[in-house]
């Protein structure tokens, strides 16, 4: 294998980038018009661009792919993960034209691909699958009364694809009908193919995967598991290896129902196969059940390479080469543990909507035990044709709380301006004090959603550290000026200074600052006296040792406004007074608003029409996820400006409605 063409971008191309130049492998890079600049097309040896920005007009255009490769001499094509990466046709035409498919046989990708059938061949394997229906008749009618025989609640999910998409949790049977016709129309458009399958849904269920390696020669290991219970809208928003508190025999348990998976259907390269565990009686007596088996590298497997200590995307080419895996079941062991999450380009604090535009300050961290995988950088466009992801931060330690204190300590790190990002959410999410015990499953952010909100109380030690930060300066004085020397020396006086914060609401501190001879700064205004020795760090990096007792923080100034970050937390102030629009929950005007630039999907009213508090107006996709939109009020519409299939910027006027009076 002398060139590889990576079908794929970003961080997922940068990563196989990596592991091949070390293994002397030159790679091609392809790229749409949006991502000619990306930071993987100039990393690769070769790049070829393969057409417009939307995925489906180039990076998922099969001929083109295979074109490339032809073009550029590859005689290999690694997938990545997402795009075409579990595509039958794709593996299939690879192997067609001679190129090595690094990844699985096209019957794997095929026999896993629908979950439905994947279930039938795991039941028949002695695989345990959740009890549900996998039946052909798609009909309302055998679909209802299927759903009343497992009983409620249940899960609606597309047979094809993942990531959520074609899911919905039903509660009660007057849900199921509306339910199914969104699931059906969403699978659809996402994997060409509505069918879907019913399962009982667990109450309290831990998303638990295992890392599956096969090769050509019959041998089959596990690398162990990885928990990815934190998610949200069925998306995975962190991932740790090993799972929290498994016991060691249901570990050996899944491990080997893993390996049976994989054998079952001659499985080939690397697999994760996925298993929901019952905690709901607790986890040392919790049954776990088969979900589904995705045919490729995962975008979690850094933990398990942090673990294990092996190189996965290594293995993948070493098996594609022909040759036998690396190492045996018995020569694979656990070491600490490791914790990822997702660094996104979304309005966590406004209900998660995606965000997009130009990426105007990007400082990733850089810390022992800590690993970041990113296709972007400063000046990076996040647009709305792919994934809002910015980079994923994954932290390792010898125990769980070391890698979770040290992921927490990388986010705080963390500064990305442009779009807004998940960022503080996720280090007030991982610092939760549920999480550090384990106790998660996949209900997790919905519960604690009030716990993960910004917190706005500013406990008084932080309160003086923000007030020295906006005093102290950046640099030590260089000796070469007399004014310098001088320091603090005022005559009779010492030096004071005063620092007003403004908060939300019209609040106001003011804090005294008075400067002695030795350095040391004493803060009043507070409920207790602080003496301090405040320094900066480094650009962003701000400690104070308040009599022997050290308190730091990164701390961001842009004006008068600053953003202080300390162990997860993330305060925001003002350092002067100001008047903030709110905004209102329902415009005066009726007028209702794109949040995200994005596509229209459906539109539900017309002019005329009433509508309540709540009514659907239209259905809007954008960063791959579909958002309702709902009157917000009583009213008449008094205009439609959209329809089916328009694309809309964002701010712009979708529906104008005529308010109610009162």
């Amino acid at each position: 294998m002398r060139r590889i063409l990576i079908a794929n971008r970003g961080e997922i191309a940068r990563r196989i980038i990596r592991t091949a130049r070390r293994m002397g492998i030159e790679t091609v890079a392809v790229y749409s018009d949006a991502d000619a600049g990306a930071p993987h097309v100039r990393e690769a040896t070769l790049a070829v661009g393969i057409g417009p920005a939307p995925a489906a007009e180039s990076y998922l255009k099969i001929d083109t792919i295979i074109q490339a490769a032809a073009k550029t001499g590859a005689d290999a094509i690694h997938p990545g993960y997402g795009f075409l990466s579990e595509n039958a046709q794709f593996a299939q035409a690879c192997h067609d034209n001679g190129l090595i498919f690094i990844g699985p046989p096209p019957s794997a990708i095929r026999a896993m691909g629908l979950k439905d059938g994947a279930k039938k061949i795991m039941k028949q394997a002695g695989v345990p699958v959740v009890p549900g229906y996998q039946g052909e008749d798609q009909s309302l009618d055998r679909l209802e009364r299927s759903a009343r025989a497992i009983g409620y609640p249940i899960l609606i999910k597309a047979v094809a694809g993942g990531g959520g998409k074609g899911m919905r949790r039903i509660d009660d049977g007057s849900e199921f009908a509306d339910a199914l016709i969104a699931a059906k129309r969403e699978a659809g458009r996402a994997f060409g193919n509505d069918s879907v399958l019913l399962e009982k849904y667990l109450t309290k269920p831990r998303h638990v995967e295992v890392q599956v390696f096969a090769d050509a020669h019959g041998n089959v290991v596990h690398l162990f598991e990885r928990d990815c219970s934190l998610q949200r809208r069925h998306q995975k928003v962190v991932e740790e290896a090993p799972a929290p508190g498994l016991p060691e025999a249901l570990r050996q348990a899944m491990g080997e129902a893993a390996v049976k998976a994989a054998q079952a259907i001659g499985y080939v390269g690397a697999g994760t196969v996925e298993f929901i565990v019952d905690v709901s009686e607790g986890i040392d007596r919790a049954p776990f059940y088969f979900m589904e088996m995705n045919t490729r590298l995962q975008v979690e497997h850094p933990v398990t390479e942090f673990i294990t200590g092996y190189d996965l995307v290594e293995w993948q080419i070493r098996v594609a080469r022909g040759e036998a895996l690396p190492a045996a079941q018995a020569d694979i062991g656990i070491n600490g543990h490791a914790v990822e999450v997702r660094l996104y380009a979304e309005d966590a604090e406004g209900g998660f909507l995606p965000s997009t535009g130009r990426l105007d300050k990007l400082e990733l961290p850089q810390r022992t035990g800590v690993r970041v995988d990113s296709g972007v950088e400063q000046g990076s466009e996040i647009s709305i044709h792919y994934d809002p992801m910015i980079a994923k931060l994954i932290a390792h330690g010898s125990t769980r709380q070391v890698a979770i204190d040290r992921l927490i300590a990388a986010l705080d790190e963390t500064i990305a301006e442009g779009p807004k990002t998940n960022r503080a959410f996720l280090a007030r999410l991982i610092g939760h004090q549920a999480f550090r015990l384990g106790d998660i499953d996949t209900g997790f952010i919905e519960r604690h959603l009030a716990d993960l909100k910004p917190v706005n109380d500013l406990p008084d030690r932080l309160l003086a550290l923000a007030a020295l930060a906006a005093t102290t300066p950046r640099q030590a004085p260089t000796g070469t000026s007399p004014w310098e020397a001088l320091g603090s020396w005022r005559l009779n006086l010492p030096h004071q200074q005063s620092v007003d914060f403004y908060f939300e609401g019209g609040a106001k501190r003011s804090l005294t600052l008075t400067r002695g001879e030795d350095g040391a700064v004493t803060v009043t205004g507070i409920d207790e006296e602080l003496v301090a020795s405040p320094a900066w760090r480094s650009a962003h990096q701000f400690e104070a040792d308040f009599g022997g007792s050290l308190a730091r923080a990164t701390v961001l100034l842009d004006g008068p406004a600053m953003e202080l970050r300390t162990a997860g937390q993330t305060f925001r102030l003002n350092l002067r007074e100001a008047s903030l629009d709110k905004g209102e929950a329902v415009p005066r005007d009726g007028r209702i608003k794109a949040p995200m630039p994005g596509k229209v999907l459906s539109v539900f009213v017309k002019p005329g029409q009433s509508v309540q508090v709540g009514d659907r107006l239209l259905v809007l996709e954008a960063m791959k996820m579909e958002h309702r939109l709902t009157a917000p009020a009583a009213g008449t519409i008094r205009a439609v400006h959209v329809g089916d299939g328009d694309q809309v910027a964002d701010g712009g006027v979708l529906v104008e409605i005529e308010m109610e009076a009162g």
